[in-house]
């Protein structure tokens, strides 16, 4: 399992993703899930997947094969001009995959789907998220949904909800984040540490500002701790329930 979220604020666009890949309960690996496309000055791209990691592997080793590539050949990644030709690439190139898997007679149901979270800003554009799904068409992110998830999204997403601003900082962003994560991990053991971080300011055109948050992060410890303790507390602050006389 995976979990990836995609956050829009008015100060630019935060990417988090976990690392855990489970085949089994005897088959756990760590894998990066976040990939990035940078060009100074003109980009800064970053994508999230989640699915099966022979599909996502597979988009992802195209993007970057034709990212090189030259010639007559449709736009790659590092030149299309705007965030929905990248959106509609990536599209493409995840049906693709899976439409060849089915061809070729190995899919089972959705076994080779997968999502994917793209995010960015090109040249004079603004900075756009987009969901893509198996089939390859897509939903982008707007002030109504500011943020985007894919994979195990249910335990971390009433954080999200609830604590949510879009005038945060990156840092308020980042904690808020860590909360989701952290109740994600407690809640599904397909979940886990390391968690990879992204983080970029709207118009620099610059990569994105990345980090790794790993099991032995003092940081991430306080917050796993102080979260689980600040729910304590608040929850009996609230009032008691009363049990009506029979």
């Amino acid at each position: 399992m995976t979990y990836c979220v995609g956050m829009m604020l008015k100060r630019g666009m935060v990417f988090m993703s976990d690392t855990r890949t489970n085949a089994g309960v005897d088959n756990i690996s760590t894998f990066r899930k976040m990939f990035a496309w940078d060009v100074p000055g003109d980009r800064s791209i970053t994508i999230m997947t989640a699915g099966n990691l022979a599909t996502t592997q597979s988009v992802i080793s195209l993007l970057e094969e034709r990212s090189k590539a030259t010639g007559d050949r449709d736009p790659s990644i590092l030149q299309a001009e705007t965030m929905f030709q990248v959106a509609n690439l990536v599209g493409d190139t995840l049906k693709e995959v899976i439409s060849t898997h089915a061809e070729e007679g190995q899919r089972a149901d959705s076994a080779f789907n997968a999502t994917i979270l793209v995010g960015g800003q090109i040249a004079d554009g603004e900075p756009r998220l987009f969901l893509i799904y198996p089939e390859g068409n897509f939903i982008e992110a707007s002030e109504d949904t500011p943020f985007m998830q894919i994979g195990e999204t249910k335990y971390g997403r009433p954080i999200l909800v609830r604590a949510y601003d879009a005038d945060m900082t990156f840092e308020e962003a980042i904690k808020l984040l860590l909360v989701s994560f952290d109740s994600t991990i407690k809640a599904n053991l397909g979940v886990d540490l390391p968690i990879d971080v992204r983080v970029y300011e709207t118009d620099s055109l610059k990569p994105a500002n990345s980090f790794r948050v790993n099991q032995d992060d003092p940081y991430y410890q306080e917050i796993s701790e102080g979260w689980g303790v600040a729910l304590r507390d608040a929850f009996g602050q609230l009032p008691d329930f009363k049990l009506p006389k029979s």
